[in-house]
């Protein structure tokens, strides 16, 4: 009766390239995270309670750039998704320019991108940034927040 008053979980979705250490990195974090002890550190820890969706070598949509694009703190720009460690003839000037080159090189890409879409907050080719999604997490199950 009262089921639309329950809270839902959280849907994380992680943009993975298993040729990407740091990728490789956040998935293992994140799979930790949802199935043991979290911060593991802590013994008896609950796991932390979240759906995860595993995008393997797939860039996000013109749309989920956008969207995703405006999750990110601070001033950011479509820079944030370019790796420096590629070169681009020319950079892309809109999402879609972006969704373009991704899905042509996806080496061009800073991967991952792993975004937490109930709470607007998204992390770029960067572990920490992945850790402080789950530590922001933990803090809403620990009531922190």
């Amino acid at each position: 009766m009262f089921s639309a008053f329950k809270l839902s979980r959280p849907q994380i979705s992680i943009f993975h390239s298993s040729s990407s250490p740091a990728s490789v990195t956040a998935l293992q974090l994140l799979n930790a995270a949802a199935s043991g002890p979290y911060p593991p550190s802590k013994e008896g820890a609950p796991p932390l309670a979240f759906n995860l969706e595993v995008v393997e070598n797939q860039p996000p949509t013109s749309d989920q750039l956008r969207t995703i694009l405006s999750y990110l703190p601070g001033t950011s720009s479509l820079d944030s998704f370019v790796s420096a460690h590629y070169a681009v003839d020319a950079k892309p000037t809109s999402t879609s320019g972006l969704a373009k080159l991704a899905a042509q090189e996806p080496r061009a890409l800073k991967w991952p991108i792993v975004v937490n879409w109930m709470d607007g907050k998204a992390a770029v080719g960067d572990v920490e940034g992945v850790k402080k999604l789950l530590e922001d997490l933990r803090k809403q199950r620990d009531a922190e927040e």
